[in-house]
């Protein structure tokens, strides 16, 4: 997914993109970047020690089969050296363990942190239930939009399925700003058909990307 850090000027646009969109609508949009979801350090070093039990299994079923033979004491000290080292490295390289994690526990950890975004920052709190979280956690590769209840019982979840594509698309090709102003359009024009502008819109959350 993307790897280019996001200027000032980048946050301008998304800024600016998110302003015009809302000008159309009632509906308000905020839009969080996440790197991480999660540490993942207790997840990885689960699935590690469950590999380690797994060949240690094979190797004492090869020893056996060639006829040799280990100190029991000693096959347990080399298992207990094995895994504090594995647990040395997974502490030291934090980027590595995500890699040891099941796609859909990655998946999971992301979602739980989009509906945690969604709470953090109000979105929920908006006067006629209006607010959109447009939300991308990139190290597990995951996007997600929210919408609050006022906006679901118009809007089918396809449409933000649609958004969802699009972003993660442009996110893959490491164009993760064009993405998010994409998805902010496409999230402001679905708002502006079916809660268009009124004479007392006020404008009910802030308007920019938050990088966490």
């Amino acid at each position: 997914m993307a790897t280019r850090p996001i200027s000032p000027e980048d946050h301008d646009r998304i800024a600016k993109a998110i302003r015009v969109a809302e000008s159309k609508t009632d509906g308000e949009i905020y839009c969080v970047v996440a790197y991480a979801s999660d540490g993942y350090f207790f997840p990885a070093a689960f699935m590690a020690t469950l590999a380690m039990l797994v060949v240690s299994l094979a190797v004492s079923y090869g020893l056996e089969a060639w006829w040799l033979s280990i100190r029991v004491p000693h096959f347990v000290i080399a298992q207990l050296l094995a895994m504090a080292s594995m647990l040395v490295l997974l502490w030291a390289l934090p980027g590595l363990r995500i890699h040891l994690v099941p796609r859909r526990l990655r998946y999971q950890a992301a979602h739980a942190n989009a509906i945690k975004q969604f709470l953090a920052r109000n979105v929920h709190r908006t006067t006629a239930r209006t607010g959109v979280l447009v939300f991308v956690s990139i190290a597990e590769h995951y996007a997600e939009v929210i919408a609050d209840s006022g906006i679901d019982s118009r809007v089918g979840q396809h449409v933000w399925d649609g958004v969802v594509r699009d972003l993660t698309a442009h996110a893959g090709d490491d164009r993760l700003v064009d993405g998010f102003i994409e998805a902010i359009e496409a999230t402001g024009a679905v708002l502006a058909e079916h809660f268009p502008v009124s004479s007392g819109d006020s404008n009910e959350l802030d308007d920019h990307l938050v990088e966490i």
